[in-house]
């Protein structure tokens, strides 16, 4: 028997939604008609973050708990009023891209399976000069929100202050967003190196709570992860359904609310009320665009200080002033031999260890890989059940989770730090609990 189908009528054009029925967030019962209809009714706010751009396709065909794969090329069988528009990435590839301008597009896009939205810091018409500068917050785990929620009124304080206008947003997963609309004439790298001294400058001003430290290993509280401003990176944009058992949405706020916004509050059934009440706390964005130069100037302080660049993503090539690929503290400082490291070794089976094959000072182990963050977390629970004593001694800062790019999945990894863990008393690195290997075909 052929699956159910409905046909919508948006924005002048039939929309084929198949599978209806489908059930994609099985804890609330939503399905993906629930979710096209969702994004339908929030149109005016989700469009406003991602018309005109370039979009990688998030794909969840078997809902939020399946697992998802990136789809950068537009697929082949498609409704001839579907825009794509060619981009190049890092590694010299090209891919068409699919180009959202209008409701039906979008409903399109969804019908996919694209629970969120991932669109580029570009629009189509330019595509080597960004119009968003992108701020991060990437909480530690452990880390309260209402520390998030500090940060961020610090980064608006720091945007003021070098003559830009933030646009806040909750994630919809654990961190928090801050947009900022700029002129189309820098390029990738200078926003990325903008980015990076904001992120610096947000550092310097709360050092108890926000971190620019790129590894891991280093940081705490609050992140200010200025690589999504590298080419070829992408953020679930405003009104994003996240992939979350309770249907989270990434919410535009308004910045007095900023202070008291819990992100549970934002899901599929409250965000369309909330935007037919209240608005769009996002109206205005495109209106209030703005410079990077002071940002630019304040790096080029820093560089005159004696300030490198700050560490790239693994997978984008060697950078001009980008300091070494390692750690901090096994780099060669003012000609002082740097403390002497070790390869942790992998576990057993595997060919590489919790840090690649880099060298690093800090005891780590490795726990799980796994194809899912949930199935890591299982994995993690397994181990603490056999170590209950060493993970009493665990910080949520030694807990280290990766969302880790496969051919086109995310998969995830667990390490632990056992840096407060007396050296006599450290577990060994063991069998993976969760050994799942993301490259097999």
């Amino acid at each position: 028997m052929a699956s159910r189908k409905e046909v919508l009528e948006v924005a002048g054009r039939e929309v084929t939604v198949t599978n209806p029925d489908k059930v994609f967030f099985p804890r609330t019962g939503h399905t993906k008609l629930d979710l096209v209809r969702y994004y339908l009714a929030v149109a005016d706010g989700a469009l406003r973050g991602v018309a005109a751009r370039p979009m990688a396709l998030k794909r969840f065909v078997n809902g939020a708990e399946g697992e998802a794969f990136f789809q950068k090329r537009a697929p082949e069988s498609r409704p001839e009023w579907v825009e794509t528009v060619e981009l190049s990435f890092p590694s010299g590839r090209t891919a068409q891209e699919v180009v959202v301008r209008d409701a039906a597009q979008l409903a399109w896009v969804v019908n996919l399976g694209c629970i969120d939205l991932n669109p580029h810091p570009v629009r189509a018409d330019d595509l080597d000069h960004p119009d968003e500068l992108r701020v991060d917050l990437d909480p530690v785990r452990g880390v309260p929100w209402p520390q998030i929620r500090d940060v961020a009124l610090v980064t608006r304080e720091v945007l003021e202050d070098f003559g830009l206008v933030g646009w806040p947003k909750t994630s919809g997963s654990r961190g928090f967003h801050v947009y900022s609309r700029i002129e189309r004439r820098w390029t990738f790298g200078e926003v990325r190196r903008a980015a990076v001294a904001l992120a610096r400058e947000v550092e310097r001003r709360a050092p108890d709570i926000a971190t620019s430290k790129w590894w891991k290993e280093e940081r705490h509280g609050v992140f200010l992860d200025y690589n999504q401003n590298a080419k070829d990176r992408t953020v679930a944009s405003a009104y994003s359904v996240r992939p979350l058992p309770d249907a989270r949405v990434s919410t535009p706020l308004r910045w007095e609310e900023v202070a008291d916004c819990a992100p549970e509050a934002f899901t599929i059934e409250t965000v369309p009320e909330r935007l037919a009440r209240m608005g769009d706390p996002s109206d205005g964005i495109d209106q209030a665009v703005g410079s990077i130069e002071p940002l630019l100037e304040l790096s080029a302080q820093h560089e005159a200080a004696g300030w490198t660049d700050a560490p790239w993503p693994p997978h984008y090539e060697k950078q001009a002033g980008e300091p070494p690929r390692a750690r901090p503290s096994i780099r060669r400082d003012a000609g002082e031999a740097a403390p002497e490291g070790i390869v942790p070794p992998p576990a057993p089976g595997k060919t590489s260890g919790p840090t690649g094959r880099r060298r690093t000072t800090m005891p780590l182990i490795e726990v799980a890989r796994a194809a899912t963050e949930a199935e890591a977390f299982e994995g993690l629970e397994r181990w603490k059940a056999r170590h209950p004593e060493i993970w009493a001694l665990l910080a949520p800062a030694d807990v280290l989770v990766d969302g880790m790019r496969g051919r086109s999945s995310l998969w995830y990894r667990i390490r632990l730090n056992l840096r407060n863990v007396p050296e006599p008393e450290r577990p060994p690195q063991e069998a993976l609990e969760v050994d799942y290997d993301p490259w097999r075909s």
